[in-house]
């Protein structure tokens, strides 16, 4: 018995406020927002720059890409969907590509920018990749599952979305 005093008030390196590893898991998700925001900036602007992709017929078209993975895919009906209007349907996931890697890169609406992400990449999980074999073979699943975390935390440091939250609590203060 120690009467008072207080025998764990030892400071270790592990302890510290400020430590090396309480930075690293502050910023742990920054690396993977870089690589699926430039990812998907890319694969938007690599579609909307590809002269063969946005036509509705023709070797590396979307049109022909989603008419070869129709009968193999999860959700005929969503490819189906897509062939209703290819061209429209590659603009819009293009756009969509640009608008989620533009978002988590730069942290605005960084919640809903990763869902935005995860959505896209489920959909060309149960569509384009779904007849991969092995399931680990498609990029699309592990696409979907990187995205959690960022729908999980969202953009809280380095981002836009921070910059707002501070302006919005100084004024509150005011």
């Amino acid at each position: 018995m120690t009467h008072g005093v207080r025998m764990d008030t030892h400071t270790s390196y592990g302890d510290r406020r400020g430590d090396w590893r309480d930075t690293a898991a502050r910023y742990a998700l920054l690396p993977l927002r870089v690589f699926l925001g430039v990812t998907f900036i890319y694969a938007g602007l690599d579609k909307l720059t590809d002269s063969a992709f946005l036509k509705a017929s023709g070797a590396g078209s979307i049109g022909d890409t989603m008419r070869a993975v129709r009968d193999s895919s999860a959700i005929p009906a969503l490819v189906d969907l897509s062939l209703k209007s290819p061209v429209g349907f590659g603009t819009t996931m293009a756009l969509g590509e640009l608008a989620v890697g533009i978002g988590v890169l730069v942290g605005l609406l960084g919640r809903l920018a990763a869902l935005g992400g995860a959505l896209i990449s489920l959909s060309l999980w149960l569509t384009v990749s779904w007849s991969s074999t092995p399931y680990y073979y498609g990029n699309d699943l592990p696409y979907m599952f990187c995205w959690v975390p960022l729908v999980l935390a969202g953009t809280p440091y380095w981002s836009l979305d921070a910059l707002i939250r501070r302006r919005r609590r100084r004024y509150k203060t005011r």
